[in-house]
């Protein structure tokens, strides 16, 4: 079938079969389909949906456009398995989870992504450590994962490589937003990875990439769907994104508390509370627990004991960072030599948080990118972040932030007064997970 017949049949809303998806997403791979046809595919699907079957058929040639990684041979002693989120201010769960999982006996090939907008990307934060590297060849990031468990890396050229140039064409055709591309997009990399059970995590709230309850519901129930549909059981849990995750945003300031929360040395309920979900959820769906009370024993007992710790640590030194990370991280990780509490114009409890604009200011720190070109610094951030309900007074700061200069820090702090509204009484905050989608349960 010719590419302008398979886009005309696309544009007037008719159901494309497989053959015509795997020759379109040939094509995608090879270049001989123009960025011209790219856009007018991804503009007629963001007009005229895809039905599940072609969902799965554009997400299975997507993957089957570059290497499936294979584990067999010689064979893993248990699961294969990863967890993906859409996002969002102190998204920490995924530094946290692998190696927790990897200590409760799976095999966690977590392939991530950088930031762009106000929020972080895994890859950033991991570009934090000295040494780390985040784009090993395939031989080592394979080697690693056999033999540590996990490893978390950077996109590699080799998977999934259609999936580069249709985002690419989606960001400047302002058709970003279609589910059927996302689903794909998210789920095409991940199945790569040879999986065999993927957990993801949908966030809603005005942090979020889909700030609509009903649009993110929709999503995770795509995602759920269509991700069993081509063959690995794919849970979605539907999570919060109005507050800070975290007690800290910025690179280095991340990977700090990621280290704390696997010494046991946590600083917030919400983080290790959604990392201990999601890491249960992932172990059901793996095989590896029969039901989520004996799958949170076993979560429990692999950060209580240290050998999630551990985990991190030797993923760490074997991607080239230093050997005493998790015991020293001090020594290691950059510091901002600029260090200013901000508090709010007048005493009261947070009822509002604008999230993104929190996330904006770590941007303006340096800390993110506006352009995928941009540097960035990995020193500088927040902490201390309030959540929904907290009383904020002349001792109890909104932020601090990490600078690099006092004007930078003055400009931050204006920023976050602006992005937190304060009000005489508390206000309840939103459950962390509203709802856990299951194949065939949902």
């Amino acid at each position: 079938m010719q590419v302008r017949e398979i886009l005309a049949r696309k544009r007037d809303g008719r159901v494309l079969d497989p053959r015509a998806i795997h020759e379109l997403v040939a094509g995608i791979a090879d270049g001989s389909v123009g960025d011209e046809q790219l856009g007018a595919f991804a503009m007629a699907v963001y007009l005229n949906g895809m039905e599940d079957a072609e969902c799965v058929a554009l997400t299975t040639a997507m993957r089957d456009s570059g290497r499936v990684l294979r584990w067999d041979e010689p064979a893993l002693r248990g699961p294969v398995l990863d967890k993906h989120s859409t996002g969002g201010l102190g998204d920490v769960t995924s530094l946290l989870i692998a190696p927790i999982l990897a200590a409760c006996g799976a095999y966690v090939p977590m392939i991530a992504g950088r930031g762009l907008g106000h929020t972080g990307g895994t890859v950033d934060k991991l570009e934090a450590i000295p040494g780390y590297e985040v784009s090993p060849d395939s031989e080592l990031f394979q080697r690693v994962v056999r033999e540590q468990g996990c490893a978390i890396i950077g996109q590699t050229g080799e998977l999934a490589p259609a999936d580069r140039r249709l985002y690419a064409v989606r960001d400047v055709t302002a058709t970003v937003e279609s589910v059927p591309l996302i689903v794909a997009s998210i789920l095409s990399k991940k199945l790569a990875e040879g999986l065999d059970g993927l957990v993801l995590d949908v966030k809603t709230g005005n942090g979020a990439v889909m700030t609509d309850f009903e649009q993110a519901r929709y999503l995770a129930r795509r995602l759920t769907e269509v991700g069993t549909a081509a063959g690995v059981r794919t849970h979605v849990l539907l999570t919060d994104m109005s507050q800070p995750l975290a007690d800290s945003a910025g690179n280095a300031l991340e990977i700090l508390e990621v280290i704390d929360c696997l010494r046991g040395r946590p600083r917030r309920e919400s983080l290790t509370a959604l990392s201990r979900e999601l890491a249960v959820e992932a172990l059901v769906t793996g095989g590896l627990a029969q039901d989520p009370n004996s799958a949170g024993k076993r979560v429990d007992e692999a950060v209580d004991s240290g050998r999630a710790a551990e985990r991190f640590g030797a993923m760490v030194e074997a991607l080239g960072g230093p050997a005493d990370l998790v015991d020293a991280p001090e020594r290691h990780l950059p510091a901002a030599p600029v260090v200013q509490a901000v508090h709010a114009d007048r005493p009261g409890f947070v009822e509002f948080i604008d999230v993104r604009a929190l996330g904006m200011a770590v941007v303006d720190l340096g800390g993110g990118r506006r352009k995928a070109e941009d540097r960035i610094d990995p020193a500088v951030g927040l902490t201390g972040l309030v959540q929904i309900g907290d009383e904020v007074d002349t001792d109890r700061p909104l932020a601090r932030v990490h600078a690099r200069s006092e004007a930078d820090a003055e400009r931050a702090a204006a920023a976050i007064r602006e992005a937190c509204r304060i009000g005489e009484r508390p206000s309840e905050r939103p459950p962390l997970v509203s709802e856990r989608l299951i194949p065939g349960e949902n």
